[in-house]
């Protein structure tokens, strides 16, 4: 019973993990990186389709993204949802692929953007947090159910936290880097 409670937050802060790497993914730091259109959509024929299911993504450059769609009539579509999402980049179309050219980020705007990567970073905390109340909860009902003792219950308790603490120092650890990305010219 303790090894489940301790392996299914484990799980669900690993889980956190990977959703602030995709959040981070998608903070533009001054460089090219195909994750940015992740959350794109285009319409083709009558559905959303994620934009890197219909056009090959690569990085010629550091600041350059190029676009090469699979079909070529969905060229101006695929314009229109970049122009149209909020990523504020402008296309560049020569008729067969797209150049989406990354501008350098201000000094002003690293800032903005760092603080927006550690609120990011808060809410991930919180989360983990979340998770550390429902293992404690959990751990608690077993032990009025009499499934495990009050001894088990503290050093399950110890052990959660141990887990807590190791899940918030990685994600601070994330934070850190990707705030030391952003403010590197």
């Amino acid at each position: 019973m303790t090894k489940e409670i301790i392996s299914k937050a484990q799980e669900r802060m690993a889980q956190s993990h990977q959703s602030l790497a995709r959040e981070f993914g998608h903070i533009r730091a001054g460089r090219a990186n195909a994750s940015l259109l992740d959350r794109i959509s285009v319409e083709y024929y009558g559905a959303d389709t994620p934009l890197n299911q219909l056009a090959g993504i690569t990085v010629p450059e550091a600041r350059v993204l190029l676009i090469t769609p699979f079909d070529k009539s969905i060229l101006k579509d695929i314009e229109r949802a970049i122009n149209a999402s909020d990523l504020g980049l402008t296309p560049q179309s020569d008729g067969t692929v797209i150049r989406l050219v990354i501008p350098a980020l201000t000094e002003e705007t690293r800032k903005n953007l760092a603080k927006d990567v550690k609120k990011v970073g808060e809410n991930s905390k919180v989360a983990i947090r979340n998770i550390r109340r429902d293992a404690m909860d959990e751990a608690k009902k077993a032990e009025k159910a009499k499934e495990i003792t009050e001894d088990d219950l503290k050093s399950l308790e110890k052990e959660i936290q141990k887990v807590t603490d190791d899940a918030i120092k990685k994600i601070d650890q994330m934070t850190a880097e990707k705030e030391k990305e952003l403010l590197e010219v």
